[in-house]
């Protein structure tokens, strides 16, 4: 704890009071999705935004500061406010209005949601765009089969009275939102789960683009199976009960996040190159 209360300072040098262990582990989770997002192309300059809930609370989330590119966020650099956009604590920086409109809507209606992610990259606004949104034309796109829900484009996300019908559209169960001419949104139980499904998300785009930019029929799926696919990645993403002295490691009951191993692994990608060759 001495070395993150000796790194969580204000730009001025100045001492902040340090966070509760938990929501640390949050934080440093946080920054890591957003260097991941810049790593693989999918930040909009200083716009969009990964929120996290602090751990034991309802009505505070973590978003980055306004202005600070993707790429350069670090734990105590996030900023914590509250679902009317108030500072909770003495950060120098300030937040974006129209990710606090999306993130706070969302937030407040979903408790289970422990992370959300919204990208607008080239693939993502224009898959967005089109009238049928999402096709289940390949294996990454059916892990959302009839799983995406859609809210119409009103504008620049700044009007309040949106929130409602954001979340009306949202529903009590989807993880994956696509905003209409705008961008996507996944929600997470976890931040790996939020990250993940997101990478997952933009492949299945940025392949749709390609198949019809190139002006071929595409190989259709029978719906039986686009559902069967679907429902795979669903047992898989679900809650998994270890078995005592299993490959996992965990005891009988004990929940493990079925992400975790992808994220450890992704994690790699932004920490500093191992001192280590594939001639080794």
């Amino acid at each position: 704890m001495q070395l993150q209360e000796a790194n969580y300072r204000e730009t001025s040098g100045q001492q902040r009071q340090a966070p509760a262990a938990a929501e640390w582990v949050v934080r440093q989770d946080l920054a890591a999705a957003y260097r991941l997002v810049a790593h693989f192309g999918m930040d909009d300059s200083i716009y969009t935004h990964i929120s996290a809930r602090v751990p034991g609370t309802n009505d505070q989330f973590l978003i980055n500061p306004y202005g600070m590119l993707f790429r350069d966020i670090t734990a105590s650099s996030l900023v914590k406010i509250d679902l009317e956009g108030r500072l909770l604590d003495d950060s120098p920086y300030e937040v974006n209005p129209a990710g606090f409109t999306i993130h706070s809507a969302i937030h407040s209606a979903r408790h289970d949601a422990a992370c959300v992610l919204h990208t607008h990259t080239v693939a993502g606004v224009a898959v967005s765009s089109l009238a049928g949104g999402l096709r289940p034309c390949n294996q990454w796109a059916l892990q959302f089969y009839n799983r995406v829900v859609y809210h119409d484009f009103e504008g620049i996300a700044l009007d309040a009275g949106e929130k409602l019908r954001l979340v009306e559209d949202l529903g009590p169960a989807a993880r994956v939102l696509i905003l209409r001419n705008h961008g996507l949104v996944t929600l997470g139980r976890t931040i790996p789960e939020a990250v993940i499904l997101m990478l997952n998300l933009e492949r299945a785009c940025k392949v749709q683009v390609a198949i019809e930019s190139s002006n071929q029929a595409v190989n259709p799926v029978p719906s039986e199976i686009c559902e069967k696919t679907a429902r795979q990645y669903d047992r898989w993403g679900k809650s998994q009960e270890t078995e005592q002295g299993g490959s996992r490691g965990g005891l009988a009951g004990q929940w493990v996040d079925p992400y975790l191993r992808e994220w450890q692994a992704l994690l790699q990608r932004i920490e500093p190159l191992p001192p280590s060759s594939f001639r080794d």
